[in-house]
């Protein structure tokens, strides 16, 4: 366990580290991550402000995780009425940290109660409780953030310290100003999804929420089975993310007649629409950042398929002419080809596809799910990177969690 004098410095190091995370859903969890690691909290929950309720985001339990090891939680998200009635209700309410030694053991008086469903559920026992407000610098509380059984040296739960409490509260602070910036950048991006979705109704929030978490999930599991260190991990899990959102923007470039027909295209209209992968990319060809460079690697890419039968091929992202060297008797660019396609590629190219055949559109039905299952392992090493497809299924249950957090409206 740290010292109160090691939790001080730790704090400062990680004000700046959070605040280096752009992504809010990435951040959301780091942020959790980090308010166990500093009071060794088993288990805690982070909600977000939505409107007048509490969005319950992410969760982790070490405990309920040791018995599925390899895998993550799965877990259902809800809302909580912000009032008085449930402890992060009225947390928020009252913009109050409330420290409880046992929730069990809450007297009658009390205006909150300790809802037991899930404990009782999931055979876990929650005992101590440190919630607190999430506040901005102008007051403004857009959060609550739990934490749950303290463990001493000895693994016992204990009640969590009172000399705890101002520096928990400091490190909420800064991660509330981290987690307003990350809304900013995330509010930014989906308004740039809404002009596309002005141009092509497929380009939802929904959809590309879907996409970019299932690329993260797919990334994450691909990235430890090949041991990549956690930092570089949580780097590209950040970048992923949000570039893996942008992967169809160059659909802003291409005709309404195209992209509003009903129908199926024609060859003519299926060539025109191909040029959204080289429009993508050149929307970042001034790249000041890793995060403009992996977006236009993710527009550019995503359309490649593993056997060297996609598109754009072997050009030059930013004017779409053919690389010297690549072309083809016809004189157009060779396509990629397994490892010449990026990770980023051949990642958000599985995700998309996925959840295009799980999605209902104007010119088909959603497919069942099996029917989808079985078309991703008919194109393991076709159109997509078989390492990949079977990356997917070993991270199932989580890409089915994923669907159900991100409905379409």
């Amino acid at each position: 366990m740290l010292t109160e004098k090691q939790k001080y410095a730790k704090i400062i190091t990680l004000g700046v580290e959070i605040t280096q995370v752009k992504d809010l859903d990435v951040l959301l969890e780091r942020i959790l991550k980090e308010a166990r690691n500093l009071v060794s909290a088993d288990a805690g929950t982070i909600y977000v402000k939505e409107d007048d309720k509490l969005k319950f985001s992410y969760t982790q339990n070490d405990t309920l995780q040791e018995r599925q090891p390899g895998k993550k939680l799965i877990y259902s998200t809800f809302t909580l009425p912000i009032n008085n009635q449930t402890i992060a209700g009225y947390v928020a309410n009252n913009g109050e940290m409330l420290n409880l030694a046992d929730v069990y053991k809450l007297p009658s008086s009390l205006p909150f109660s300790f809802n037991r469903k899930f404990d009782d559920l999931s055979g876990y026992r929650t005992q101590s409780m440190l919630t607190f407000p999430l506040k901005t610098n102008r007051g403004d509380i857009i959060g609550v953030l739990q934490l749950i059984n303290e463990k001493n040296t000895r693994g016992r739960v204990v009640p969590f310290s009172k000399k705890d409490e101002p520096l928990i509260m400091h490190f909420a602070n800064m991660a509330a100003v981290a987690i307003e910036r990350a809304q900013l950048t995330r509010a930014m991006i989906l308004r740039t999804i809404k002009m596309a979705e002005l141009r092509d109704p497929k380009e939802t929030g929904s959809h590309v929420n879907r996409v970019a978490a299932y690329s993260v999930a797919l990334y994450e599991h691909w990235a430890e089975k090949r041991s990549v260190p956690q930092d570089v991990i949580d780097k590209n899990r950040d970048i992923l993310r949000m570039s893996a959102m942008l992967h169809d923007v160059g659909k802003v470039a291409i005709s309404d007649v195209i992209l509003k027909k009903p129908g199926r295209l024609d060859d003519a209209e299926r060539e025109a629409m191909k040029q959204h992968t080289t429009a993508g990319a050149r929307l970042f060809s001034e790249q000041y950042s890793e995060f403009d460079e992996a977006s236009a690697v993710v527009a550019l890419n995503h359309h490649e398929k593993w056997d060297g039968t996609g598109y754009p091929g072997h050009v030059n992202p930013y004017d779409g002419k053919t690389l010297v060297g690549y072309e083809q008797s016809d004189g157009k660019p060779r396509p990629k080809k397994g490892d010449e396609i990026p990770i980023f590629g051949r990642i958000v190219a599985l995700a998309d596809v996925f959840d295009a055949l799980s999605s209902r559109r104007v010119y088909k039905e959603k497919w069942d799910e099996g029917q989808v299952l079985d078309e991703l392992k008919v194109c393991s090493g076709t159109h997509f990177d078989p390492e990949m497809v079977e990356t997917f299924f070993a991270c199932l249950d989580t890409i089915k969690n994923i669907g159900e957090r991100y409905p379409d409206h």
